[in-house]
Order: C-alpha cells, then structure tokens, then sequence
C-alpha cells in the first residue's frame, strides 16, 4: 500500500520514500481515528497527509511525553532544535530528519505557507509555560497555533471547488472542532501534564475552580458541578463544528468522504462521553469499534463513488449531505479496506 501511495504522489527519491514511509507509520501508530479517515483519500494524496501528521505528532511528543524525563528548559531546546530544522528543510538546505523530509517535499509540492508551521511551534512552546487559559478568547489564540492552522495546512491537500481563502475559515472552525474533542476526551491526562484547557471563566459559571478539578481527578470523586462544566463545554464544542460542517461541500468532490469521516467519528467521541456521564476525569471515553467500521463504510462508499465520478470527467454536486449518523451497515471486510 505505501509504494502504491508513494508512486501515485509522484515520489520517487529513495530517501524521500523512505521519509514520507517513516510518516505514514507515526500516523498508523498514534492517530488511529485519523488514519482510517485518511485511507478514504484518494491514494496520491495520502503521503503529504502523513507528512503533514508526522511533524505535528513529533513536536506535540516533545511537548507532552509523559515518559521522558526531560525538564521543560530541555524540550523548548528541543522545540527550537526541530524549528532550525524545519528552515533548514524548507530552505532546501538537505534536511536529513525523516519528518522533515517529508514535511518540507510536502510544503513545496502544495504550495503550503511556512508560517501555519512557524505558528504551530509557537503554541507548542506555550504549552511549556502556560498550564491554563482565561477565557475562550484566550484559548482561541493559543488553538490558532495549535489547531486552526492544521485545518489550513490541510486545505491545499484536500483541494476546494470554491476559492480557497472562502473554505479557509471551515478549515480552520475544523481543526479547533477536533482539538477542543480531544481536550474534553484528555482533560484528566492533560490534568496530569500539569494543563487545563477549560477556560476558568467556564469553571467560574458553574461554581468550580481548578483545585476542584483536581481534586476529582486525583480522588477518583465526582461532582455535579464538575458534570455541569463537561456539558457545557461539550455544547461549545458542538457549536465548533457545525460553523466548520459548510467546508466539506467547499472540498474537492474526491476529498469530500475523508474529512466527512472524521467529523463523524470525532464529533463521535462527544456522544461517548455524554454516553460516559462525563467522567473524563476517570477514564478515556472511545467510540465503539462497531461504530467506527459503520461509519468507515459508509465514507467508503462515498469515496469509491466520488473516484468513479472524478475518473469519468462528470461534474460532481457541491452539495454534501449532513454528517448526521449513518445508518448500521455491515463491517467493512479487511481485504476491501486494504484495496483503499
């Protein structure tokens, strides 16, 4: 499968192979729910996906590896280390980081402006420093860096049927949609890290402050009021994504059925928790596996349908139907999700 991906995208340096190859293991290993949205692509486009992971997934381990014993004057040197890199790599200066190899080939074949990059790195520094956010407005900014501009580094990738500083935004709504999951999901790991990315001014309005927070996560007791702040910020987080549901219809017809599946199955993760009765604190709440392959079938057909019609020549609809659940379907065999 990753030869077939690799001559499709036209990559043929053996070093630069070996580098995008490197990339698509990270996201096999680490994004699970994002890798399966990504087999949905059409295959010349997998690798600078994959790129695009591995580099976010390298500078968040230096940030956040809860097993490294690296003090956080280490890791921003670390930080500063990976972004002389990324210049040079970009620079065309012979990066020999797998990543970066991979990530600046990448840049340069889509057109992808440096400074989502450089805007990225500096949210990750923050997070060596800042253990907590005011308000939503505060957090915002920091989720530009560390969030929206995934959404945008993405956006060239995938491809628009609009102008692409009009699906920019979407973009962007996205990949904050998708943090901010992964915040409530990961609220008592983050807890561990020393972070709380739920504004104190949410904690405030219902009655609760940090040191309640942790108290919970360290006793193992709950707190309806903790409960309160969940939901909300789980309704907030809904409100995220339908301001970024307008930019699928804005995407390429052939990337439509990638990003489609993983609305549904992050925005999925919500209904686990509520499922869960918001007990973040206490344990990691997953979309069942069940679910998964229902809607990784239904973004199947999607996508076999929308390749056939880009083969053909025919104009495909900007419309997209709503990303609301999917029907039950039969599991998807494994030897026809290996044919993606």
């Amino acid at each position: 499968m990753t030869v077939r991906e690799l001559d499709a995208a036209g990559i043929h340096d053996p070093a630069l192979r070996a580098a995008y190859t490197h990339c698509r293991g990270l996201n096999a290993r680490h994004g699970k729910t994002y890798f399966l949205a990504t087999r949905l692509l059409p295959v010349d486009r997998r690798p600078a996906v994959h790129a695009l992971y591995g580099f976010a997934r390298w500078a968040d381990d230096i940030v956040d590896d809860l097993d490294s014993a690296a003090t956080p004057a280490e890791r921003g040197r670390a930080l500063l280390a990976l972004e002389a890199q990324l210049e040079a790599g970009l620079r065309r200066e012979g990066a020999t980081e797998p990543v970066i190899r991979a990530l600046a080939d990448t840049a340069r074949r889509y057109g992808i402006d440096r400074v989502h990059f450089t805007d990225f790195l500096a949210s990750m520094r923050s997070d060596l420093t800042v253990g907590g956010y005011a308000s939503y407005e505060e957090l915002g900014r920091y989720m530009h860096g560390s969030a929206a501009v995934i959404g945008l580094q993405m956006l060239p990738v995938l491809g628009t049927v609009t102008p692409r500083e009009e699906a920019a935004p979407h973009a962007a709504a996205l990949g904050v949609a998708f943090q901010l999951t992964n915040f409530l999901r990961d609220v008592g790991e983050d807890l561990d890290r020393g972070r709380l990315y739920l504004p104190a001014e949410l904690l405030a309005a219902h009655g609760v402050d940090r040191e309640r927070f942790e108290w919970s996560r360290r006793t193992g007791a709950r707190d309806a009021r903790i409960t309160d702040v969940l939901r909300a910020a789980a309704a907030h987080n809904r409100a995220v994504y339908r301001d970024a549901l307008p930019g699928i219809a804005m995407l390429a017809p052939v990337s439509r059925p990638c990003i489609r599946t993983a609305f549904v199955l992050y925005s999925g993760i919500l209904d686990a928790v509520a499922a869960d009765g918001y007990a973040v604190l206490h344990r990691r709440s997953v979309v069942p596996r069940r679910r998964r392959a229902v809607v990784a079938l239904d973004g199947l057909v999607r996508a076999v349908a929308a390749r056939a019609v880009s083969r053909r020549g025919e104009a495909a609809p900007v419309a997209e139907p709503s990303c609301a659940s999917p029907s039950s379907r039969p599991r998807v065999a494994p030897e026809r999700e290996e044919a993606l």
